[in-house]
C-alpha cells in the first residue's frame, strides 16, 4: 500500500500514521462494522472526478440499516468528507475505503454502548486483478468454499465480516495457481468472485445471477448493465447460472470497483470461447473506461468533481 498523508476520522483530517485504534476495538475481534470502496479517477479533461459516490455512500448507509448501525454523520457528509480526504492527500487518481465500525467499549456478542466510529481513508492503488488481467485476461477457478447464504450473513450488506469468506476462497484458488475465486450459492448457482461480480456471453445475451443468488449488488455490475442495454444494444439478462454454463460460454468476465472490467479466459482449466477477449467484453470494457473517465456525456452526472465545488447527494 502506498502510503498518503492524511485519513479522515470521525470528522476531522489526522496524519496518516496517527489514524490508529486501540487494539480491543470491537470490530476488529468480530467483524461488526460495514464498509465502501470507491475510486476516484483522472478524466480526459483533466479533471479528477469520484465515480458514483452517492450511489456507493447510499449503499454505505443501507449497509449499516441492514446492520442496525447508526451512522453518526449525514451522506452528504460523508460524500464532502471522501472529496476532502481525496484534496488533503494531493491525489489525482484514488482508492477510497470508507469504514463504518464499532469502537473500544465493552467486548463481547452484544456490546450496548461501544461508539459508533467512522473513518476514510484514499491511496493510490491499481486494477485489483493487475494490470496484465485487464488487458490480457485472467484464469479463475470455483472454490470448495459456498458463497453465504442471505440468511446466514446478510449478503446485501457490505458487512466487515462476510469477506472472511472470500479470503478463504481467494487463498484456495491462488494456492492452486488461479487468479481469482468464484462462489457458488448453497443452491449450487454461480454467484460471484471474492470481491467482484460476474457475466457471461451466451451467443447474443449477456447474462448475470440475480440479486438472490446471494451477490452483492454490485455499482460497476449495474453500470455496466447499463452500458450493455443503453450503448450497445445487447440483450442483458439476470438469472441463476449453472457451473456447466460457464465452461461453455462464449465469454466471461467479472466487474468491481477494484477489478474493473476483468475478461476472464479460463474456468477450472477450460477455456472461455476461443480462449481470447471476446467481442462484447472488449466493447463493454472500452464502455466503462470512458465512462469512468468522464467521456460519455450523458452519464457526467455519474462523476463527482474532487477539486471544485461538490455536487450534493
Amino acid at each position: 500500500m502506498e502510503k498518503g498523508k492524511k485519513i479522515w476520522m470521525d470528522g476531522e483530517l489526522v496524519d496518516w500514521d496517527d489514524a490508529t485504534v486501540h487494539v480491543l476495538t470491537h470490530t476488529l475481534h468480530y467483524g461488526f462494522g460495514v464498509f465502501e470502496g470507491i475510486r476516484c479517477y483522472r478524466c480526459t479533461d483533466g479533471q479528477s472526478a469520484v465515480f458514483r459516490l452517492s450511489e456507493h455512500t447510499d449503499r454505505l448507509f443501507a449497509s449499516a440499516h441492514i446492520a442496525m448501525l447508526e451512522i453518526p454523520f449525514s451522506a452528504e457528509e460523508i460524500n464532502s468528507a471522501t472529496v476532502e480526504t481525496i484534496k488533503a492527500n494531493g491525489l489525482k487518481e484514488a482508492y477510497i475505503r470508507p469504514l463504518v465500525y464499532l469502537g473500544y467499549g465493552s467486548m463481547g456478542l452484544f456490546p450496548r454502548d461501544n461508539p459508533v466510529k467512522v473513518s476514510i481513508a484514499a491511496w493510490s492503488w491499481g486494477a485489483y486483478l493487475g494490470e496484465e488481467g485487464i488487458k490480457k485476461g485472467i484464469r479463475i477457478k470455483v472454490s470448495s468454499f459456498s458463497r453465504q447464504h442471505f440468511n446466514t450473513c446478510m449478503t446485501k450488506a457490505k458487512l466487515v465480516g462476510n469477506y472472511v469468506n472470500s479470503i478463504l476462497a481467494k487463498r484456495e484458488v491462488v494456492a492452486a495457481g488461479y487468479d481469482e475465486a468464484l462462489l457458488l450459492d448453497t443452491d449450487g448457482y454461480v454467484s460471484e468472485g471474492s470481491g467482484e461480480n460476474i457475466f457471461i456471453v451466451w451467443k447474443t445475451t449477456l447474462i448475470t445471477p440475480p440479486a438472490s443468488d446471494n451477490i452483492l449488488v454490485g455499482i460497476t455490475r449495474e453500470s455496466v448493465i447499463t452500458l450493455a442495454r443503453e450503448e450497445l444494444g445487447v440483450e442483458t439478462v439476470e438469472r441463476s447460472i449453472d457451473r456447466s454454463e460457464l465452461y461453455i460460454a462464449d465469454e466471461c468476465f467479472m466487474t468491481g470497483t477494484a477489478a474493473h472490467v476483468s475478461p476472464v479466459l479460463e474456468v477450472d482449466h477450460r477455456s472461455v470461447g476461443n480462449g481470447k477477449i471476446g467481442p462484447v467484453t472488449a466493447k463493454l470494457q472500452k464502455l466503462y473506461f470512458d465512462l469512468i473517465r468522464g467521456k460519455l456525456a450523458k452519464r457526467r452526472e455519474w462523476c463527482t468533481p474532487a477539486y471544485s465545488k461538490l455536487v450534493k447527494a
